[in-house]
């Protein structure tokens, strides 16, 4: 499992693609962002432009792991794109701390467990200010908890700057 962190356009999803297009021939995108408005909507576009029609896309909000084993059999990578805006899209179906960070656990466990390989992509969003408000320290507080969680499991975690992967940990 690769796991690639950053911040927002660094370069994750790029690099991500990038690396699944040069090692796998059969590769599986599971997106989970929700086009709520215009901005979206173009930025999915944009996504499933840099991808082309040799993907395999689902998009999926909330049910991560049902949807990887309903489609995940016969791919040799998926690539979930990203943790965040799961981690997001959950928090506003009004899930608790607990229940989210169970979801975690059942994705990463269900990583270990799947012979496919998986590159995560997330964004790192404790690097700033503390949020003024309680949601956004929830988000940021929950964020870094997943981040740490998937990071221990991950063969490789990679983070992004300015276009430039910095490898954090690789395997021995």
């Amino acid at each position: 499992m690769i796991f690639i962190t950053g911040g927002c356009r660094s370069g994750k999803s790029r690099f991500a693609l990038d690396h699944a297009d040069r090692h796998f021939s059969r590769k599986l995108y599971l997106a989970t962002c929700e086009a709520l408005d215009e901005d979206m909507a173009q930025r999915i576009e944009q996504h499933k432009k840099m991808r082309g029609p040799e993907w395999k896309t689902i998009e999926e909000p909330i049910k991560i792991v049902e949807r990887i084993k309903e489609y995940g059999e016969g791919v040799e990578v998926i690539l979930m794109d990203c943790i965040t805006l799961w981690l997001s899209n959950l928090l506003t179906r009004e899930k608790t701390d607990q229940e989210i960070m169970d979801e975690m656990t059942r994705f990463v466990e269900m990583m270990k467990q799947t012979p496919t390989s998986f590159i995560v992509v997330s964004n790192e969003v404790g690097m700033g200010i503390v949020p003024a408000d309680p949601l956004g320290r929830r988000f940021r507080d929950l964020s870094g908890m997943a981040n740490q969680k998937i990071a221990a499991a991950a063969n490789t975690v990679i983070f992004m700057v300015s276009g430039i992967p910095i490898f954090l940990k690789s395997p021995a």
